[in-house]
């Protein structure tokens, strides 16, 4: 497996997302919350993704970060997302119409989409089991959910390669 440069750690993700909005929180309980989800899945494989919803390759991801849960969840992967809509009722529609069945957080002022230095949409970071940043990716098609998926078998120990 290839050596990555540790960019961030578990607990700095806490702090850096933690501003965000939950959607399974009200509003005053959301800090709380996705510092219990963070904790809460330290020592697993976080595949972290930024959407929004006028954008087409995110619809078109969903489906597969849903099956991406449900194929690896138990073998450690937790599949999280964060909408970057200034307008929460947009990403609404657009859960809508494109189920998600992971976690998805609201960053309507772009803060953490800031700190990860998002270059297009949709932008999505793998984290390893110790809390390290080792892969970014930018866009979704058929090619590319084929690497990532083959990121995330490594991470989870599932290749040999």
């Amino acid at each position: 497996m290839k050596k990555f440069v540790k960019i961030f750690n578990l607990p700095l993700l806490s702090l850096i997302i933690a501003i965000s909005f939950n959607a399974k929180a009200n509003t005053q309980d959301t800090l709380k919350a996705f510092d219990e989800v963070i904790q809460q899945h330290h020592g697993k494989v976080i595949y972290l993704d930024f959407w929004a919803s006028w954008c087409t390759p995110c619809r078109k991801s969903f489906p597969w970060m849903n099956d991406m849960k449900a194929k690896y969840q138990e073998q450690g992967l937790v599949v999280l997302s964060v909408n970057l809509d200034a307008n929460k009722s947009l990403a609404e529609k657009f859960l809508l119409e494109t189920p998600a069945q992971f976690d998805i957080f609201y960053d309507s002022k772009g803060k953490v989409a800031k700190q990860f230095k998002i270059k297009g949409m949709p932008s999505s970071y793998l984290i390893n089991r110790e809390g390290q940043l080792v892969s970014a990716h930018t866009g979704f098609n058929g090619k590319k959910k084929i690497k990532y998926e083959k990121e995330i078998q490594q991470l989870l120990n599932l290749t040999t390669e």
